[in-house]
């Protein structure tokens, strides 16, 4: 009995568990995303979204959702930086990441600092988390959704 409970025990740490390489599988979408979005490269940026998406942010109207959730996230992005004066934003991944992937479904928590442009001063958001999640579309992981929680 002692070793069907340590087997069933050893099951459940693994389950969710990826490795190293499923790992960097799962974080290419989003640091194309990230690279995308710094460089302003709109179509790339939007070729890492799933057919569906949602999406919670820190700017109006805070949620996205459907099959044009990340191009109006986006366009919706560039019409509050533009009204408020925002230029040159630039996302950078932190130091500490989370993820968790079970059969075609991963679950990404990356620490990120957001910097930007605005009224001619340089602005830093230290430690906000960006939660993502994927899925498995043929052989490419999908961003499916994401929140990001200002610190």
């Amino acid at each position: 009995m002692s070793k069907i409970v340590a087997g069933l025990f050893a099951i459940a740490l693994m389950v969710g568990s990826a490795s190293a390489s499923e790992k960097a599988d799962v974080m290419r979408p989003i640091l194309q995303f990230v690279d995308s979005f710094n460089r302003g490269d709109v179509k790339t940026m939007l070729g890492g979204c799933a057919a569906q998406t949602s999406i919670i942010d820190e700017f109006p109207p805070y949620i996205w959702q459907g099959a044009t959730g990340c191009a109006d996230w986006s366009y919706d992005f560039n019409a509050y930086a533009k009204k408020n004066a925002i230029t040159d934003p630039k996302v950078i991944l932190g130091g500490k990441t989370y993820v968790d992937v079970t059969g075609d479904h991963a679950y990404v928590v990356v620490t990120v600092h957001f910097s930007f442009t605005q009224n001619e001063k340089r602005v830093t958001e230290h430690g906000s988390s960006w939660t993502v999640a994927l899925q498995k579309v043929a052989d490419s992981w999908r961003i499916t959704g994401w929140a990001w929680a200002k610190h």
